[in-house]
C-alpha cells in the first residue's frame, strides 16, 4: 500500500481533490520530477495559466505561475524549476481523457516543471510528448477549471490554481 501512496499526486482544486495516479514504470525521471516539486511544496498556488476548451489545462510554472508570489500573466508559461530540463519519455500510452502529460518547448527533452491535464481524448500528442500519470479522480474538478481566451492559445486572465499538491504518502 505504500508503494501506491508514494505514486499517488493528489491536487487540490477549489472545486475538490484530484488523485493522479503516476506512472514511475512508464516515465521514471518525469514522476521523480514532480515527486519532488510537490513534496517541496513548488506546485502549491501554482496557476493553470493555459487552458483550452475541448483540449487540455496546462499549469506548474512554478518560476512565473505562482498566484501568492508576483504572479504575472504576460510571462506564465514561460518558465519551470531550477532543475535541469528532462530527456523525453515518450511510450504508447495514448493522451486520453484524463491522461496528464509533461509540457515542453519545441525541443522534446525540454519537459520540466510544467505539466497538463487532459480535458478530452488528444491522440495528435502520441509518441511526441512524455505521458506520466493519468486521474484516477475528481474529473469534473479538472472540467470545472477556468477556460482561457482562444483567440490568445488558452491564456486565462485570473486563472483557477492548484491550491496544494502533495502526495498521498505525505497528506
Amino acid at each position: 500500500m505504500a508503494d501506491n501512496q508514494d505514486n499517488l499526486l493528489i491536487i487540490e482544486l477549489k472545486d475538490g481533490p484530484v488523485h493522479v495516479e503516476l506512472l514511475p514504470d512508464v516515465a521514471p525521471k518525469h514522476v521523480e520530477r514532480i515527486k519532488h516539486l510537490a513534496k517541496n511544496g513548488e506546485y502549491d498556488n501554482v496557476a493553470f495559466h493555459r487552458v483550452i476548451e475541448g483540449f487540455m489545462a496546462q499549469t506548474g510554472d512554478v518560476e512565473h505561475g505562482d498566484m501568492e508570489e508576483g504572479f504575472n500573466p504576460a510571462r506564465a508559461g514561460t518558465g519551470g524549476s531550477d532543475l535541469p530540463d528532462l530527456p523525453a519519455e515518450f511510450s504508447k500510452l495514448p493522451f486520453d481523457r484524463g491522461v496528464v502529460g509533461m509540457a515542453r518547448s519545441q525541443n522534446p527533452n525540454s519537459g520540466n516543471s510544467q505539466f497538463f491535464i487532459m480535458f478530452d481524448d488528444g491522440h495528435f500528442l502520441n509518441g511526441q510528448y512524455t505521458v506520466f500519470g493519468r486521474v484516477t479522480s475528481g474529473m469534473e474538478h479538472v472540467d470545472a477549471i477556468k477556460r482561457g481566451n482562444q483567440a490568445a492559445n488558452g491564456a486565462v486572465s485570473d486563472p483557477d490554481r492548484m491550491i496544494t499538491v502533495k502526495l498521498a504518502g505525505d497528506a
